[in-house]
């Protein structure tokens, strides 16, 4: 088999081809073609799936592992290149692309010694310099990108906190006026009221105290690998949280006021508060859950199978 070809199904992506290729003709995996293996090129090109095949071999793959390109560059300085447009904006978002580009930094860079992460290409740049060098542009990027959809969320906490502490001392009913007793203390309903409110209140200063975070960070490279992300995803969680409760309290403070006359109320007034708290999940979501799984998730290496290669 051609190793140009098999060199392009990496770079495209085709497993299947690869796989196959190496086990009928495991040769091919120590085989250069403009200097570059496969191993070169699925990192290049961001190919996690032929990445995680490369490591199910990599005992057989230190050959391939220690060469330099035409321009001396190892397998580091590749990890270190902007990934290929269509690659990249598989992502959403440029803080999760920063992100993604430094997962695979961090993967590649466990596989070399500290000779390969020293070491410089013929312009003189070193990996993390020319990682810093190609990613500039994306860094702002995803700094803008942080700091905007944590403006926005703020502006939405903020009004919860706000709304909620004042209902705090404005409670349903009024209260008993020689005592400071609220009418309604009794009711079960007022009750969930009380608690409702608080974990509205809780949640919305947490969740204006995390996305506050975000807008004071350094945003340096290494902010985005787990620290912004995770303050992201805690922001989001919490902003949840109260506007779920802050529904949930103004049903309670709805009944309480008029259930006595209209004793089914109570039934209409639940479903038309999940309507708010639906679309904020419907609508964010997805993007906390590519957050969640980006951060938390296994990251770029994953266990595979193993391919069996026959004996040539």
């Amino acid at each position: 088999m051609d190793g140009g070809v098999l060199h392009q199904a990496t770079a495209d992506g085709v497993i299947e081809i690869v796989e196959i290729s190496l086990k009928f003709f495991p040769d091919l995996l120590w085989y250069m073609y403009n200097n570059r293996s496969i191993l070169h090129c699925a990192i290049e090109n961001r190919r996690e799936k032929l990445f995680n095949l490369m490591i199910d071999l990599m005992a057989q793959n230190t050959f391939a592992a220690s060469k330099l390109d035409e321009v001396s560059n190892n397998i580091l300085h590749l990890a270190a290149k902007l990934a290929p447009s269509p690659q990249l904006n598989a992502v959403s978002g440029s803080a999760l692309q920063m992100q993604r580009e430094l997962q695979w930094f961090k993967e590649v860079e466990k596989m070399v010694n500290t000779g390969f992460k020293l070491g410089r290409n013929s312009l003189g740049r070193t990996p993390r310099e020319l990682f810093t060098e190609s990613h500039k542009d994306l860094l702002e990027k995803g700094e803008k990108w942080m700091k905007d959809t944590s403006n926005s969320c703020m502006v939405v906490s903020t009004l919860i906190a706000t709304v909620v502490f004042a209902a705090a001392f404005t409670v349903p009913g009024g209260n008993i006026n020689d005592k400071g007793i609220p009418i309604f203390l009794k009711k079960n309903s007022f009750l969930v009221f009380a608690v409702s409110d608080a974990l509205a209140l809780f949640s919305s200063t947490a969740s204006l105290l995390m996305f506050l975070s975000i807008l004071t960070s350094r945003y340096a490279e290494e902010d985005f690998l787990v620290s912004l992300p995770r303050k992201l995803v805690l922001g989001l969680a919490s902003l949840f949280v109260a506007i779920a409760t802050m529904m949930i309290a103004f049903g309670a403070a709805f009944s309480i006021v008029i259930g006595e006359r209209y004793d089914w109320v109570y039934i209409p007034v639940i479903v038309l508060a999940c309507i708010p708290v639906s679309l904020f999940a419907i609508l964010q979501l997805p993007l906390f859950w590519k957050i969640a799984i980006s951060t938390y998730g296994p990251g770029i290496s994953r266990p595979r199978r193993k391919v069996k290669l026959k004996s040539a």
